[in-house]
């Protein structure tokens, strides 16, 4: 047996592994826990920019939407718990409007100033030209009753429009009323989705009042005045061309912040504070993470080392049991002492090797009975031509009979032996074609018709319906006729053989029945081995060659049927054959011929 070397054996490279593993995964969570130690070390003011910003968006919607921070403690502490961070919130003199954490200092320097009338572009996610937050509809916003019916009107248009293939939802607008999204006037209009995007008269007539102070502001700055209009999501729109005009875009930020004042809460100052106990990591501090991860590092090498020899121990049995089935013992089984995966792999391995001492002691018998079944014929041929060579025996007519029947009975064994190995290595040609089952019975019964009355025995077909199936038709024959010879011969004088056919469960049942000698019930189950007999004795004379049963059930297995055998000893004995039936069940069968 070759000696596997130590670099490649499974122990090492298991150890190998694991040990990797184990370093790489100190060594991870030590980089781990210097990066976020060290990023905790963040200036007072210095904060992460997506922190900043989720806080920043929703502190400014919340001004937007609100003319005071009378109600800000509650989104202020929701935010504060979310990130971990102190949140407050001060007026331009410093005064406390909300803090999340009071009692401490504030600061030195705020983050930032929170204004719905001048966003931060550095914080901000959207904001509109002027840098008011796009979210202050001020007295653009609809009252109550007035958004409840448009969010009733919206809901019903979308319905509309999904029911018409569109793909839509409802969008509220900052003013709070509900339009269809990605649906636009230039589409086609089932439903009437265009009308939710024109302004209600909450909105124009703030416009209107927009208007009138864009307008004086526009005539004391000597530009010509402008038509403000409100486009299907809300905004306020000035002609293109005037896009670029300076004293436009002033006077008309400068008249919605005065329109807006008053709507929205007042500018306040935002303070971002890191939770306190955050420290950096020393030199002090960094012996005691290495000492952890080596530690962790020795207990995953010790773990590993003995899950790798419990787990490698019934691999070396596997091995010296294979071992010694290599070296002839077939009978060699391996000890199963574990209930997983290698517990299972010794079953299996012990039923193989149960399989292959059972392959061998076939193997072996089968030559044995080969060689019995050659012996006999070839005994006679030689003793008869011996004696007629000598001048001892005249070849006479009787003389050559004997030796014809000797000869074909060796042809016969080896024609059996050439169907059994075809039909064992799966190489047996079929030829399948639509055919009577009755008109298949009667043929075998006339072809032995003869026999049966040499024996004085019975032969009769039963059918009592027109049966047919989808089978090759020698092969067929040639199975049925196997157990109509095996009967007859087991069936003594005056006795009665019976060829029957049937329809059950889409299957064609045929049965060869006797009231002959029987089997054993000892002996049923081995009826369909090779070389098997119900005489002992091993007479050709009425024990056939003991391949017919296991050609018939090869044949019957590659016509994708079954065959079973039932007995009573001294009642006789009875052999079915379940094939597919070519009509199936409930379809009628097909006229016989």
């Amino acid at each position: 047996m070759r000696e596997v070397r130590l670099r490649h054996r499974m122990f090492t490279r298991l150890l190998a592994a694991t040990v990797l593993v184990g370093a790489c995964t100190v060594a991870a969570t030590a980089w781990l826990a210097a990066r976020n130690t060290s990023q905790a070390i963040r200036a007072e003011q210095g904060q992460t920019l997506a922190e900043d910003t989720v806080i920043y968006e929703e502190l400014l919607g919340y001004a937007a939407t609100h003319p005071r921070w009378d109600e800000a403690a509650p989104l202020v502490a929701g935010l504060a718990q979310r990130t971990g961070r102190r949140i407050a919130l001060t007026t331009r003199d410093r005064n406390v409007i909300v803090d999340s954490a009071p009692g401490t200092p504030l600061p030195a320097k705020a983050a930032s100033t929170v204004d719905a009338l001048e966003v931060n572009p550095a914080l901000a996610g959207e904001e509109d030209q002027d840098g008011i937050d796009p979210r202050a509809a001020g007295p653009f916003r609809l009252g109550e009753e007035d958004r409840k019916q448009s969010a009733r009107r919206a809901e019903q248009v979308v319905d509309c429009l999904r029911r018409n293939g569109f793909r839509t939802t409802v969008e509220t607008l900052a003013s709070g009323r509900a339009v269809a999204s990605e649906f636009y006037a230039d589409a086609e209009d089932p439903c009437g989705a265009a009308a939710l995007r024109t302004p209600s008269a909450t909105e124009n007539t703030a416009l209107a009042a927009l208007s009138a102070t864009v307008e004086t502001c526009l005539r004391q700055r000597g530009a010509p005045p402008v038509r403000l209009e409100l486009d299907g999501d809300g905004s306020i729109t000035t002609p293109a061309e005037r896009n670029e005009e300076e004293e436009l875009l002033s006077c008309v930020a400068e008249s919605r912040r005065h329109q807006l004042t008053g709507f929205v809460a007042p500018a306040a100052m935002l303070f971002l504070v890191e939770p306190p106990g955050v420290g950096g990591l020393t030199a002090a501090g960094t012996w005691p993470l290495v000492l952890a991860g080596g530690l962790v590092l020795l207990v995953v090498i010790l773990v590993s080392a003995y899950l790798a020899a419990r787990l490698l121990r019934p691999v070396h049995a596997l091995a010296a049991t294979a071992e010694r089935m290599r070296e002839g013992d077939t009978s060699a089984r391996v000890a199963v002492t574990d209930a997983g995966e290698i517990g299972r792999l010794s079953e299996v391995f012990n039923e193989l090797s149960a399989h292959l001492e059972q392959v061998e002691r076939q193997r072996k018998d089968m030559i044995g009975d080969i060689s019995h079944e050659l012996r006999s014929p070839l005994t006679t041929l030689r003793g008869w031509l011996e004696a007629a060579a000598d001048g001892q025996r005249p070849m006479e007519p009787e003389l050559i009979n004997v030796l014809l029947t000797e000869t074909l009975t060796l042809q016969q064994l080896i024609d059996d032996l050439q169907d059994l190995a075809l039909a064992e290595s799966g190489q047996l040609s079929l030829h399948p074609q639509r055919l009577t089952v009755a008109e298949t019975l009667l043929s075998v019964a006339v072809a032995n018709q003869a026999q049966a009355a040499e024996l004085g025995v019975e032969l009769t077909v039963e059918t009592g319906e027109t049966l047919v199936m989808q089978a090759d038709p020698v092969r067929l024959r040639q199975a049925v006729a196997n157990l109509v010879s095996n009967a007859l011969r087991h069936t003594p004088r005056g006795g009665r053989v019976t060829l029957s056919a049937s329809a059950q469960a889409g299957e064609v049942l045929i049965t060869v029945a006797d009231n002959g000698s029987g089997i054993a019930p000892e002996e049923l189950p081995r009826v369909f081995d090779r070389f098997w007999r119900a005489e002992k004795s091993r007479s050709r004379r009425t024990g056939g060659s003991g391949l017919g049963l296991v050609i018939v059930r090869r044949l019957i297995e590659a016509h994708g049927g079954t065959v079973t055998a039932t007995s009573t000893p001294g009642q006789g004995s009875a052999f079915t054959l379940r094939l597919p039936s070519a009509t199936g069940p409930g379809t009628p069968a097909a006229p016989p011929g």
